[in-house]
């Protein structure tokens, strides 16, 4: 059986059967954190802008900042708290930490991806390639 098509026809069928997100351009920067500290405790002030940007749900970011910092904490209206004294520069790198596990893909390093549970494991799957990638839970 032989076929006689053109490779640049395959490669355009091949190009126009992609969806539009994998052609987009515009890059994804890591929210960084607005933090004082007040007392003996943290305050994140933008946590939820924060939140929004990396499109994760708010329970989830706060359960991996108190396990990465080893402390506890919880958000209100006015920002997420953590017990203990933390820099801005701290917070920062684990929240960095957290956009490279649980929001950008592997392979394309796009922001367009969702956490799925399947049963026990959780998935990244990407939007705009369509890679899956197992990560840790929480």
């Amino acid at each position: 059986m032989k076929f006689n098509y053109a490779y640049e026809d395959m490669l355009d069928r091949a190009l126009s059967n992609l969806p539009e997100k994998v052609f987009e351009q515009s890059r994804f920067e890591i929210p960084r954190c607005d933090s004082f500290t007040m007392g003996n405790r943290t305050i994140v002030k933008n946590f939820q802008e924060i939140v929004q940007n990396m499109n994760r749900d708010a329970n989830h970011l706060m359960k991996f900042l108190s396990g990465e910092l080893a402390t506890s904490g919880n958000f209100e209206s006015r920002g997420a708290i953590f017990q203990g004294r933390f820099s801005s520069h701290q917070i920062n790198e684990k929240i960095e930490k957290y956009a490279n596990t649980y929001v950008l893909c592997h392979e394309c390093r796009k922001p367009d991806t969702k956490l799925m549970k399947e049963g026990r494991i959780v998935f990244l799957q990407c939007e705009a390639c369509g890679a899956r990638h197992s990560v840790r839970s929480i």
